[in-house]
């Protein structure tokens, strides 16, 4: 009982720090650089652990009791994913084309945060997150959030998962033996991570939320700034995958971290 128990508390807390990963924070600071209510920012956290605690479970399990192993090519492609997305949503938030989309996703009732009116003939879409009243009707209203918001977030963390499902795995088949319990503590380690990283997106958007409200030019410039560490972070990434360790070489070198 007493070892269960501290395989569930180190489960746990590692998936809490796992949370704290450069790749991961760059990524969701990046997705709530929009978002002005701190509960909204702490679910679309959630809704990332979720994606990635959806990939750990079913790749590393997979590897536990299949006894996968990992071409080094295929883990690093899977590293380099990561790399792609990060620098997908870094050209998406400078470009502006995540403000369009979100925008029209409010339009089209896809998600929450703005909606249109018809004003002589025509439609006009405004937001009113920015006001005191709608950010308390969001933690009133448990903060509903749209198809755009949870799609987004959820798919985001499940390239995350994929990318770190192997060296999870592996770690753990090197410390727990028994695959029942291996595969419980995977899933414990995905708990961990669901709630660092609400802790972390709610976190982030303080800064978001009170600029948004009071300095707006100060706003845009922390999403832009977020935006070009993401689009940097991600090609770094790219050629340390790509160049460092090999990926583009006829000689890859992984070693799962």
């Amino acid at each position: 009982m007493t070892t269960l128990l501290a395989i569930v508390t180190l489960g746990f807390f590692l998936g809490m720090r796992h949370a704290t990963d450069p790749d991961h924070v760059v990524a969701v600071t990046t997705i709530v650089s929009r978002e002005q209510s701190l509960f909204q920012a702490a679910i679309i956290g959630a809704v990332w652990g979720v994606g990635h605690m959806a990939t750990i479970l079913t790749v590393g399990s997979a590897i536990i009791l299949l006894k996968i192993t990992i071409p080094p090519r295929v883990g690093l492609s899977m590293e380099l994913s990561v790399a792609l997305m990060l620098i997908l949503l870094g050209v998406l938030t400078l470009t502006g084309f995540t403000h369009r989309a979100m925008e029209w996703a409010s339009l089209h009732g896809y998600s929450s945060g703005s909606h249109s009116h018809v004003v002589a003939g025509g439609v006009m879409v405004h937001a009113h997150d920015d006001s005191l009243i709608a950010t308390r009707q969001n933690f009133s209203s448990g903060g509903k959030l749209g198809k755009f918001h949870i799609l987004r977030p959820l798919l985001v963390g499940i390239v995350h998962g994929l990318a770190g499902s192997a060296a999870v795995a592996l770690l753990v088949l090197t410390t727990i033996s028994k695959p029942s319990w291996a595969i419980g503590y995977l899933f414990v380690f995905g708990l961990g991570t669901v709630a660092g990283m609400m802790l972390i997106t709610g976190a982030i958007a303080v800064p978001f939320a009170y600029t948004q409200r009071r300095f707006v030019q100060l706003n845009q410039g922390l999403a832009v700034a977020f935006g070009v560490v993401s689009l940097v972070f991600g090609l770094f990434l790219c050629y340390q995958t790509g160049v460092v360790d090999g990926l583009f070489s006829g000689h890859p070198n992984w070693l799962p971290h």
